[in-house]
């Protein structure tokens, strides 16, 4: 059995993902080969040589991969701050945007002991999970009103409790009821929301058109019809100092801290810029 270079097949298959329109085709490359092999990305220089079925595998996943489906549906898996979770039809895949969202949140909990955090539109649990991975001392409550999604957050949920993390207290809920987490009003150290944003009829790419859940992407009134009862949520369930973040459509840049600043008990309004510089989350305090 001939082994072959395994730089030749990422080279290969970054070629089939560059023509496919995929747009990090040389990382989702990487990323497939390390993820057949099952050593992580950075240790593939260490592995010059495969045999051919591993050839095979990685060309199979890579042409999956040219006809857009996401790469996380290929690998079962995302990332998201130090965990990972499962991932499929039916839920939203957590992006690396968030990541700036999470790490702003732990921030803010640094120095506070046993914080009660609220999790809204969760989908598959990612940021409820990597939360309590983080402060294994907090009360993470998440609330998703998708029965598909909810399924994935409670799965991902009992994977991360027979892990040794703190169990999430996961809810199905609608984050416009204004009775939903009545009893933790006042008393919610953070609250955090990556809730559907993107207005309807706005083009999106393949991997979003026809995998993503639209009800997870989507949202009335330009976009902003979800992230109206986030924040009126938030102003409710916060304590005095709390804070919240809410990820929001790039073109929201100027529409939601203005709707936040609407709210007389928030203070210390601040939009906050993804990894490529654009307008992705805004952040506020709870007047003490």
């Amino acid at each position: 059995m001939n082994r072959q270079p395994l730089r030749l097949a990422i080279m290969e298959a970054t070629r089939i993902l560059t023509e496919a329109g995929v747009a990090s085709p040389r990382s989702d490359a990487e990323l497939i080969a390390s993820h057949v092999l099952g050593v992580e990305r950075g240790r593939l220089p260490m592995v010059p040589l495969v045999d051919p079925p591993v050839i095979d595998a990685i060309g199979q996943l890579v042409n999956q991969r040219a006809k857009r489906i996401p790469l996380q549906y290929l690998t079962g898996w995302a990332a998201l701050g130090d965990i990972t979770v499962n991932v499929g039809a039916g839920v939203f895949v957590p992006r690396p945007e968030t990541e700036l969202l999470l790490e702003w949140g732990l921030k803010l909990l640094h120095g506070r002991e046993y914080p009660v955090v609220v999790d809204l539109c969760t989908g598959s649990g990612a940021l409820a999970l990597a939360v309590q991975h983080a402060r294994p001392d907090a009360v993470v409550y998440a609330v998703d009103i998708d029965a598909q999604a909810l399924a994935w957050a409670r799965h991902n949920a009992d994977v991360h409790a027979d892990a040794g993390d703190t169990p999430i207290r996961l809810y199905s809920g609608d984050v416009a009821d204004s009775t939903m987490f009545a009893e933790l009003d006042g008393l919610v150290d953070l609250v955090l929301c990556n809730p559907p944003y993107v207005p309807e009829g706005t083009p999106v790419p393949t991997e979003v058109a026809e995998h993503d859940p639209p009800r997870a992407v989507f949202a009335e009134e330009s976009g902003l019809a979800v992230i109206r009862h986030a924040i009126a949520a938030a102003a409710r369930l916060l304590r005095p100092t709390g804070g919240m973040a809410i990820e929001h459509d790039d073109t929201h840049g100027s529409a939601v801290p203005a709707l936040v600043r609407a709210r007389r008990v928030l203070t210390d309004v601040q939009g906050h810029l993804d990894l490529a510089g654009r307008p992705r989350f805004v952040t506020a305090l709870r007047v003490s």
